[in-house]
């Protein structure tokens, strides 16, 4: 596949809009909710210096119509497993931030021969892993919103470059159902087998019992590493300093930590 194109990929229903950036091993880059790969911030060509990054407008977001289809996080992993392979990317490291990483997650539970490496920054494996306040932000979210949105990064993007930018409130509403719908992965976290690796602000919006939890259903945190590391596993946690949620993926702080990680560190 060569480098630095763009296109789309019919899916279900559903036009997702991509683009290919650099050269090398691949890597499925996926951004936040009500974002777009034009909010990704200097991941992106950061990591297309040494590979092929594959960023996605997920389904209802950027150049991505909503369409008529519910917006579904299993849903959309199910398409994101057909861009690959319409892309003939067999197997892929997959980063994502946020809802982006709650959809890499479900990408690596129901296809994860897809996914060789996993980065998840900023999610959670069950809805109680909000903070109390987020969580009651979090059932807020709807399409009287809007309004509040217009001074944001957000907002601007989606009103230059979605195909309807009418669309913005309905897909308020749907955000807001997928917020509000219950769900906890805990099982499913247990039996993932790539490498996994872990990110967080130390200012995030999840509660600090979850994250830790999230890292032991994966195994870490059962026992002393040892003299000579015999005991380190392939999975890693990463707290980022002076970092909130919304920073995650813009922090300087993210390239140095993931890197290593993606290379086998």
């Amino acid at each position: 596949m060569s480098s630095n194109r763009k296109g789309r990929v019919p899916v279900r229903g559903v036009s997702y809009y991509y683009e290919v950036h650099g050269d090398g091993p691949p890597v499925l880059l996926l951004h936040g909710g009500l974002m777009s790969i034009d909010l990704l911030g200097p991941i992106l060509p950061a990591l297309a210096k040494s590979r092929q990054v594959i960023a996605v407008d997920q389904h209802g977001h950027g150049r991505t119509a909503l369409g008529d289809r519910p917006l579904r996080l299993p849903d959309i992993a199910d398409d994101l497993a057909d861009v690959l392979s319409h892309l003939g990317v067999a197997q892929a490291d997959v980063v994502g931030y946020s809802f982006g990483a709650a959809v890499a997650l479900r990408l690596a539970i129901q296809h994860p021969a897809r996914v060789r490496r996993l980065v998840l920054a900023s999610t959670a494996f069950s809805r109680d892993g909000f903070l109390p306040d987020a969580l009651v932000a979090a059932g807020q979210v709807g399409g009287h919103l809007v309004e509040a949105m217009k001074p944001s990064p957000m907002y601007r993007s989606y009103m230059a470059i979605a195909p309807d930018p009418s669309e913005l409130p309905r897909l308020l509403d749907q955000m807001g159902e997928t917020l509000r719908t219950p769900f906890d992965w805990s099982d499913e976290v247990r039996r993932l087998a790539m490498p996994v690796m872990l990110v967080y602000g130390d200012a995030d919006t999840y509660r600090l019992e979850h994250i830790v939890e999230f890292y032991r259903l994966l195994g870490g945190g059962q026992r002393d590493a040892g003299w000579q590391r015999e005991h380190v596993g392939t999975n890693r946690l990463a707290i980022l300093p002076n970092v909130t949620h919304y920073e995650v993926f813009t922090s300087p702080a993210l390239l140095p930590v993931i890197e290593p990680f993606l290379d086998g560190y």
